[in-house]
């Protein structure tokens, strides 16, 4: 699976996390540079999207769920945390929340 992760600087735990839980591939998007990211669409071999909304304005936030929702890809919304991420990744992608 392919995931793209939208916000923050630095993810290395999170990426941990989705590595455990059957990600292959991870792109990362800091949102820094606004207009870069809101003239990027979601790569096509990208099977799921996590943004990182405490790192996000709501125009971006607005464009990446139109996009994912457009395509029919899982969109996961959720604040930097690492628990946070993995509780609402086996949520929205229907995987047993138990301790890993």
């Amino acid at each position: 699976m392919s995931v793209l992760v939208i916000g923050a600087d630095e993810i290395t735990p999170i990426k941990a996390v989705l590595h455990n839980l059957g990600a292959k591939s991870i792109t990362h998007w800091d949102a820094r540079n606004e207009n870069r990211v809101n003239r990027q669409s979601i790569p096509q071999d990208t099977n799921c999207v996590v943004m990182l909304t405490s790192f996000l304005n709501h125009n971006t936030m607005k464009k990446i769920k139109s996009q994912a929702k457009k395509r029919n890809i899982p969109l996961v919304c959720a604040k930097r945390s690492v628990s946070c991420v993995y509780c609402e990744y086996c949520k929205v992608l229907g995987i047993s929340c138990e301790n890993k």
